[in-house]
């Protein structure tokens, strides 16, 4: 009986969560000298046609990989938050994203967020759907987080050379001339026109002529 519910359950699983609408999406950058999308998408239909899986569109870039402003990229991403297919086949991640892990792995876990698979036909491993899915998003995510520490620690260690070589990061200090604040002041000058002549706010004036009379 246990056998049988196990067999049924798997059954139940496959008929509702097997993906039946997918889109495929391919790229080539244009620095890729005598490539173009055909094999790519000839192996990824290819593919899909051996799992019963109905490809509902083909999304094709032919553009770098290191941002996510591509045309066709965008345009996947929209049509999978209208869930407009069901799972995201792409011949390899650097085809898919090259912007670095952390971001990589943000655009699969908002496919995910948006109820959309995804899978690689050359990297078995990376499927959503997949057993090693939990390990591999495990393995993305501390990547990313190392990527994070590391631009951090590059942040601090810049702000300390910086500071070393007597650069101060921010706004830059204004210094001012509080003698000649207090001068046109006691020469009958209102707040308003030191402040004007002298390039500072009123209540900057207002300020220093306070400490001058105190």
């Amino acid at each position: 009986m246990h056998k049988m519910l196990a067999k049924n359950d798997r059954l139940w699983y496959d008929w509702v969560m097997k993906p039946k609408r997918i889109a495929l999406y391919a790229r080539v950058s244009t620095k890729d000298k005598g490539q173009d999308t055909r094999n790519q998408l000839a192996q990824l239909r290819d593919f899909s046609a051996k799992q019963e899986w109905a490809i509902v569109h083909e999304y094709v870039d032919q553009a770098s990989a290191k941002t996510a402003d591509r045309p066709q990229f965008k345009a996947l991403m929209a049509a999978a938050s209208r869930r407009e297919f069901d799972l995201v086949l792409f011949w390899s991640l650097d085809r898919f994203s090259r912007e670095g892990v952390l971001e990589t792995l943000q655009h699969l876990q908002t496919l995910t967020s948006y109820g959309v698979g995804w899978k690689s036909f050359t990297e078995q491993y990376l499927d959503s759907c997949g057993v090693f899915r939990d390990a591999v998003l495990s393995i993305l995510a501390t990547i990313a987080k190392q990527e994070r520490i590391r631009l951090s620690e590059r942040t601090v260690a810049g702000l300390e050379r910086a500071r070393k070589q007597g650069r101060i990061g921010g706004r830059p200090r204004v210094v001012t001339d509080r003698t000649k604040v207090a001068e046109l002041r006691a020469a009958g000058k209102s707040l308003g026109e030191i402040a004007a002549e002298m390039k500072l706010s009123k209540t900057t004036v207002a300020r220093i002529t306070r400490g001058a009379a105190a």
